[in-house]
């Protein structure tokens, strides 16, 4: 294997092998071997948009290990990023490697889970595909113009998976915003997350004159309103429940209210939020709560048809790097920058919780420990801040961005600032040739900014 020398290492969490440097210096070995190729890995959507990627591989024989757990954790990172349901190989070794991934990510390969979400993203089967360059469709991607509505009574929300804000607007302003705890993650009847996210509308809706639209956003897929794939129902396990009350629950919510309704991703609502408030595109902005949630702003303001599901793309690529809960890969981004990032990394640093804590809890914890002067506290938060550091540095080889938002209840309060502190560090030392912005929301804007701009998502009838 590859040996990665990291500048910087986290006390509480040594053993990082940063997807980054472990690119780059894999890539440098593979440029030394003769007949080193180019191969493109092109993701087709039934939409009928294309992205591609370029890298290198060597001819077979040399940095064979290495060279699949390259294009393994490349393809996965794509597929959750961009999206795509299918994968067209093209020039060195793609017929091999087409192969090797349609067996990885079958019903029974280790990336089973990873397929199956895909179809139900997609609703159509992976296919992974070798074809000649030249059969390669050209590069294409669907913008979303929806945001950046101001005018007339709105009410936006954010569904977390430990608690629910809203945000009562007019006019661009904000006349109420709340939060409301609660505990959908593994709720099995929908009933329950239905009854919330109309308590939160009917609260928000007492302090406005009338309703003319209302925006929200949650962790997960959302089509035209239906959602494919959200952790915020992951415990609605029967498909067939998940069909009939949860896949159009947001839809139905619209014709309750009978105004515009809209619903995306709170990645993208975060990174709408940041090019809104701070007035920058080629924004990727990242949600740091129950899960990690990402949206990307485009260099005109707009948001696109990609994933940006970031919380299940690889970031780390030690061996024994800790395993998703969900999804049972390793090194996966929830695992980093997420309230389970905390709860995985608080032993490390000396702080026991008590048996059967939440990690909603665990994480209030940790931020009254870092509020007063426990010296342990800082040790998790600068772990969280290397690996975000680290991460920055990959995310740019996949998205054209020139500023990194970063929101959610890990990065409230002091431990935030720690978080960006440290990652704008890593990046200085370890990547001085970058040149991405953090942007960081003011206190308010960290818990309750996704619900205002969630307002801003949907046109009233009259635009």
């Amino acid at each position: 294997m590859l040996k990665i020398l990291p500048q910087h290492v986290a006390a509480a969490d040594p053993g990082l092998v940063p997807a980054s440097l472990w690119t780059r210096e894999y890539l440098r070995q593979a440029r030394a071997v003769k007949g080193v190729g180019e191969l493109t890995l092109c993701l087709t959507r039934p939409d009928g948009t294309a992205s591609r990627f370029v890298t290198l591989v060597p001819p077979e024989g040399k940095l064979d290990a290495e060279t699949w757990l390259h294009v393994e954790r490349t393809v996965k990172f794509l597929l959750w990023s961009r999206g795509g349901a299918k994968v067209l190989l093209a020039g060195a070794r793609a017929p091999e490697f087409a192969r090797r991934l349609s067996a990885c990510y079958s019903a029974d390969g280790a990336r089973a889970f990873d397929a199956d979400f895909n179809v139900r993203l997609f609703e159509t089967e992976l296919r992974f595909e070798a074809v000649p360059r030249g059969a390669l469709p050209p590069e294409s991607t669907s913008h979303v113009t929806l945001g950046r509505h101001l005018d007339g009574c709105r009410i936006g929300f954010d569904l977390g998976g430990s608690d629910r804000k809203c945000a009562a607007v007019i006019d661009g302003k904000v006349v109420h915003s709340e939060e409301v705890k609660w505990d959908p993650y593994f709720q099995s009847d929908p009933a329950y997350h239905l009854a919330g996210i109309r308590d939160s509308l009917r609260r928000a809706a007492a302090h406005l004159p009338k309703v003319d639209a209302i925006g929200g956003s949650s962790a997960g897929v959302y089509i035209g309103n239906k959602v494919r794939v959200a952790s915020l129902f992951r415990g609605v396990t029967d498909r067939t429940v998940f069909e009939r009350d949860v896949k159009e629950m947001f839809v139905r919510l619209a014709e309750e209210w009978k105004v515009p309704f809209e619903v995306l991703n709170d990645g993208d609502v975060t990174a709408l939020a940041a090019s809104m408030s701070l007035g920058r595109n080629a924004v990727l902005g990242v949600a740091m709560g129950t899960s990690v949630a990402a949206g990307y702003v485009d260099r005109s303001g707009n948001l696109t048809n990609w994933l940006s599901e970031l919380a299940f793309v690889p970031v780390d690529y030690r061996a024994d790097a800790p395993a998703d809960e969900w999804s049972g890969d390793r090194g996966c981004a929830v695992q980093y920058f997420s309230q389970q990032a905390v709860g995985r990394l608080l032993p490390s640093a000396g702080i026991i919780t008590p048996p059967g804590m939440r990690l909603p809890e665990q994480l209030e914890m940790l931020q009254e420990r870092m509020q007063a002067g426990d010296d342990r506290a800082p040790k998790v938060y600068e772990a969280v801040g290397v690996a975000f550091g680290y991460a920055i540095a990959h995310f740019v080889d996949f998205y054209d961005m020139e500023a990194v938002l970063s929101m959610g209840r890990v990065t409230t309060g002091s431990g935030g600032d720690l978080i960006s502190e440290v990652a704008r560090r890593v990046l200085a030392t370890e990547f001085p040739e970058l040149r991405v912005d953090m942007l960081a929301p003011d206190e308010r804007d960290r818990r309750h900014g996704q619900a205002v701009a969630a307002a801003s998502l949907a046109p009233t009838s009259r635009q």
